[in-house]
């Protein structure tokens, strides 16, 4: 099993694509994925596109690590009792 990261490409050179998770942006390998471009979301996974995401679920997908990181961001979210 692998976790798999969605972002959007921002711009595209060869093989490498600039791709932005939620404002953190990072350069990745796009040997892999075929007729992605600027705009396409994309699953990233060991700093390879492994897959091209329908905007719906990728938006799906975004919301529930937005989530994720607010919760972690908060006093709840700490892991300790309080």
């Amino acid at each position: 099993m692998c976790l798999g990261i969605p972002g959007r490409v921002i711009e595209l050179s060869g093989d490498v694509a600039l791709v932005d998770f939620l404002g953190i942006r990072r350069e990745v390998d796009a040997s892999m994925a075929e007729g992605i471009g600027p705009g396409d979301y994309v699953v990233v996974h060991a700093g390879v596109i492994i897959s091209k995401l329908d905007p719906e679920e990728a938006e799906r997908t975004l919301d529930a690590w937005r989530e994720m990181v607010e919760f972690l961001s908060s006093e709840g979210g700490d892991g300790g009792d309080g």
